[in-house]
């Protein structure tokens, strides 16, 4: 009897040290730093809007796909958003997934997951790479968004600079036993962007 309840006493020890691991996890990545630091590889419908606005030439011809996919009511967008995390505290911070919603000037215009792992030691900083595959059809058939998308590509084009608010939201996920236990909320990034990115 007393082995069984030895045995017990040492599974609740390890338990509660896996649990007290995870919350000092939980507890750094509260204190880290986020910073959207800039977006690459950005295409719409296939088509690649950087050399297109190099190019100058930003009509809708230039987007072979766009007429295509409006009538499909399935506009792909893709592009890779680089997130930079800095862990100021002295414990290791450890995301083993995120889910993340993108708002551009405060409407939401994609969210999806990245299913991968990321550790960043103390005094440390990553660089986590976003993938983004979205659909954004719904974004582009408003009127007001079109209109601000428009204005922020005739900045890049012809040198009046414009600007917009890119917000990521991020909720990271952590290894718990056997499952994931996720963040108790969003964690917010702001940046401004200039429409001189684009060139």
């Amino acid at each position: 009897m007393k082995q069984v309840l030895l045995a017990c006493f040492i599974i609740l020890g390890l338990g509660s040290c896996g649990i007290n691991k995870q919350a000092q996890q939980i507890k750094a990545l509260e204190k880290c730093d986020y910073r959207l630091t800039d977006a690459t590889n950005i295409t719409i419908a296939g088509a690649d809007v950087k050399k297109i606005i190099q190019s100058g030439a930003t009509s809708s011809v230039n987007f072979p796909g766009l007429a295509l996919g409006l009538l499909r009511k399935d506009i792909p967008l893709r592009a890779k958003l680089n997130l930079e995390i800095t862990n100021p505290s002295n414990a290791l911070a450890a995301i083993n997934n995120f889910d993340y919603i993108v708002l551009i000037n405060r409407q939401e215009v994609f969210n999806g997951s990245v299913d991968q792992s990321v550790s960043i030691g103390a005094g440390q900083t990553a660089q986590v790479p976003v993938q983004v595959n979205a659909n954004i059809y719904q974004f582009l058939t408003d009127n007001k968004m079109l209109d601000d998308i428009g204005a922020f590509i005739s900045g890049a084009t012809n040198g009046s600079e414009k600007k917009g608010l890119v917000t990521l939201k991020i909720r990271p996920s952590i290894k718990v036993g056997g499952g994931l236990v996720k963040y108790p909320g969003y964690i917010t990034i702001d940046k401004e962007v200039s429409s001189k990115i684009l060139l």
